[in-house]
């Protein structure tokens, strides 16, 4: 009987056991390394420690070893940890935005990530499940070509097809067959120049090409094709000059999905609005809130004002009052405007154009807290300690008069001893009670020393006909961080409120570096004579030491540009983590809700869980939580994505007529195919692939972030200041190739992370556009 026990296969051997040539899986033993890679892949939705644990029978000791081996693949980047699943790297979420761009030989629809990074290769194939595989609860939403859909993901077990299959949870956007490309008119034909790397080209018709002329954007739609010969167009709109500002934004709309009309049915609902009334509302009108935004900015949904605390427990303390635009009133669950507002996700910022979240008529005027005007608002009055230290908070549903909009240059300027006619009545009585409450919060926050990375953003110029001017790098102004710091401590109280209130909500999370990262960044540190210790808890203050130790030394774009690199990205989940960057546990986005539906969604918490009148959260939204994080993380780095498209193309047409010309740059970025090099004036990456360098093979060494060359030893290091000559621009790609002028400097000996990388007779020059996204809090 016992030997039968034994020789049978337990019934709760786990489900990573599989039959053929692999190791049998011991019940309660830890299993091998490719048995536990293997689970993880096919398991995405059970991949946390606990649920391996489970699935393998591990208790006590065992846990523990688990954890070690776990930590190990971690080490050597086979695993990735993803708030508090593992994946292997490159792995989809098990919850992803696609778009359907295909069918298989059998007419299957397959998708691909919405978003997805250009340095880890081609995005994976989905294959789509239509109806239940008995992983869900009924049948699929009908998705068809072009849609794009939220999808639950799983493991493609049976390993023939794509890596993985999906079922559809819900359709995001019916998207229309329309391709976007510019018209090129010759003696023999009408053709459309596609704006993607991978569009095809296809013929216009005469009679399809409507008021269009040579060199315009246009939208277009097949209309035959045939077995032969490209693919005959149509075209449905026409979109501008490609040397308009407006068509080189209009193509990342396009190129990536954004949605930028809103439908009839919406604008109808906007305009049918009308005013909050005083239900429910504390009157605050006669409190001198504030608003302190860019000179140009259009809508104002935060407002601030501050006062001594007269409580003689508090002493030398103050108190702070953030008032936020209430949206939820006006945008309720699953109408109209809802709906369009979670479908886009959040605005979209251009150089000279907004693509909001919500129509003019909500964010411009109704939610907008103009100056003088009635207008609702959800505000928490937040008590701080003369040290700094938050001692309590308290949220109202209010209705505010703004008392004056102030830019953050006059507000400065008022404080510095110059201001104008507007701001100097305010300086007394308002201004000045500002900035001293500044002052008390600003100890909190060296405290807590969240991560100080230095980056100065930059600005387009335009010109009227909306191309580049210049690029400013605007001055980072105490009016600026004293925004900044009020806004954070509001969005803490919201999420410490929920909390305990034990309302769920939509957390902005920040996992702490992956120790790959960490551990790539140590050893480019050690380049450069600069220690970061292994081991122990890492916080974001360990970074701010080796930022502090580069300051004003010929390191320090370099350093703070690979300490962000090795941050992960912030999301939003309702499941909360903390967030490692600014060293908060708890952390919600409260203050912008005209322009982040997260935002919205914990201002309805608020309004539910304090019973603050109608626009609560309701059931179906809280159960729904986990896929509306997934797709507003997934939209926001859309936006990102398309910002960023847009200047590389704007600078790139700018400079698209001084190819032959020198720069100075400075190496931004090292890879095996080549350089990418920053010209620092327009804010702006180009390419030098490796087979322009010189004749020698040259060597990838990661931890330097360096390209040596094996015979002569010389090579390029990040950071470095060059001079390159620039090769080529393709405005509509946003691609600049450079050549490279200076000569190469004597490099390290290459560590045990290197490649082989190319030499001059190999490789093929390809044109690459290189910024890269920047990380939003």
């Amino acid at each position: 009987m016992t030997r039968e026990r034994r020789e049978k296969p337990s019934r709760k051997t786990s489900a990573a056991a599989t039959a053929g040539d692999k190791p049998a899986i011991i019940h309660g033993a830890v299993p091998p390394r490719d048995v536990l890679l293997e689970f993880i892949a096919d398991n995405p939705d059970r991949a946390s420690k606990r649920e391996i644990a489970k699935a393998f029978g591990l208790k006590g000791e065992t846990r523990v070893e688990l954890k070690d081996v776990l930590r190990a693949l971690e080490d050597e980047g086979l695993l990735k940890k993803s708030r508090k699943s593992l994946a292997r790297p490159g792995a989809l979420p098990p919850v992803t935005v696609l778009d359907l761009t295909t069918r298989d030989k059998d007419g299957e629809l397959i998708g691909r990530p919405a978003e997805w990074p250009e340095d880890m290769g081609t995005a994976p194939a989905v294959l789509i499940r239509q109806s239940s595989d008995g992983r869900g609860k009924g049948k699929s939403p009908a998705a068809g070509l072009n849609d794009r859909v939220l999808a639950k993901i799983f493991a493609n077990k049976d390993r023939t097809g794509p890596a993985y299959t999906a079922r559809v949870i819900k359709i995001i956007d019916r998207r229309k067959g329309a391709s976007l490309g510019v018209v090129r008119m010759s003696e023999r034909e009408i053709r459309l120049m596609p704006i993607e790397r991978r569009g095809e080209e296809m013929v216009i018709e005469t009679e399809g090409l409507g008021e269009a002329k040579d060199g315009d954007l246009v939208e277009v739609e097949v209309a035959r094709t045939g077995r032969f010969g490209l693919p005959r167009a149509r075209v449905l709109s026409v979109v501008g000059s490609v040397a308009s500002e407006k068509a080189i934004s209009m193509i990342a709309i396009y190129a990536h999905g954004i949605p930028h009309i809103f439908p009839q049915a919406v604008l109808d609902a906007a305009e049918a609005a009308r005013p909050a009334p005083m239900t429910k509302r504390e009157d605050w009108r006669d409190v001198p809130l504030l608003t302190i935004d860019p000179a140009d900015a259009k809508d104002h949904d935060d407002a601030v004002y501050a006062e001594l605390d007269t409580n003689p427990d508090n002493p030398g303390g103050v108190i702070v009052t953030v008032a936020i635009a209430d949206v939820s009133w006006y945008v309720r669950t699953g109408s109209p405007l809802d709906r369009e507002a979670l479908k886009r996700g959040n605005s979209v910022y251009f150089p000279d154009r907004v693509v909001p979240m919500l129509p003019e008529r909500i964010s411009n005027d109704l939610c907008s807290l103009r100056e003088g005007e009635d207008r609702p608002a959800i505000a928490v009055r937040m008590v701080f300690s003369h040290e700094g230290r938050k001692a309590s908070h308290t949220f109202h549903r209010i209705m505010m008069k703004s008392a004056a909009k102030l830019s953050y240059q006059q507000a400065q300027a008022a404080i510095d001893g110059k201001p104008d006619d507007k701001s100097g009545p305010l300086l007394e009585p308002i201004l000045k009670p500002l900035w001293h409450a500044y002052a008390i919060m600003k100890r909190g926050r060296e405290r807590r020393q969240p991560l100080e990375l230095d980056m100065p953003e930059r600005k387009l110029i335009l010109k009227p006909d909306g191309t580049v001017d210049r690029v400013h790098i605007p001055e980072r102004l105490d009016a600026h961080k004293l925004i900044e710091e009020m806004m954070i401590q509001a969005n803490v109280s919201a999420a410490e409120t929920l909390e305990k209130k034990r309302q769920p909500l939509v957390y902005r999370i920040h996992d702490a570096p992956a120790l790959s990262k960490q551990e790539t960044l140590r050893e480019f540190l050690a380049t450069i004579g600069f220690s970061m210790a292994k081991g122990g808890q890492l916080r974001a203050n360990s970074f701010n030491g080796i930022l502090a130790r580069a300051v004003d030394t010929p390191h320090q774009t370099m350093v703070n540009e690979m300490v962000l690199r090795s941050q992960s990205q912030a999301i939003y989940s309702p499941e909360n983590i903390g967030h490692f960057g600014l060293n908060l546990m708890k952390y919600a986005h409260f203050t912008s809700p005209i322009r982040r539906y997260a935002d919205l969604i914990v201002h309805r918490a608020l309004v539910g869980s304090l019973g603050l009148g109608e626009g609560g959260i309701t059931p179906e939204e809280e159960a729904g939580l986990d896929d509306i994080a997934a797709e507003i993380s997934t939209f926001e780095r859309r936006a990102m994505a398309a910002e960023r498209d847009t200047v590389n193309r704007l600078i790139a047409h700018h400079l698209s007529e001084r190819v032959g010309e020198e720069f100075e740059g400075r190496i931004s970025g090292v890879t095996k195919a080549g350089l990418f090099v920053a010209l620092p004036t327009y804010g702006a990456d180009g390419f030098v692939p490796i087979s322009t360098l010189g004749n020698d093979y040259f060597i990838y060494d990661e931890a330097h972030q360096a390209l040596t060359g094996e015979k002569t030893g010389l090579g390029y290091q990040l950071g470095d200041s060059v001079q390159v000559k620039l090769a080529e621009a393709i405005p509509l790609a946003g691609a600049l190739r450079f050549e490279m002028l200076s000569e190469g400097r004597k490099m390290p000996t290459p560590t045990r992370s290197f490649h082989k990388s190319g030499r001059r007779d190999g490789g093929q020059r390809r044109p690459m556009a290189g910024t890269r996204p920047r990380r939003g809090r």
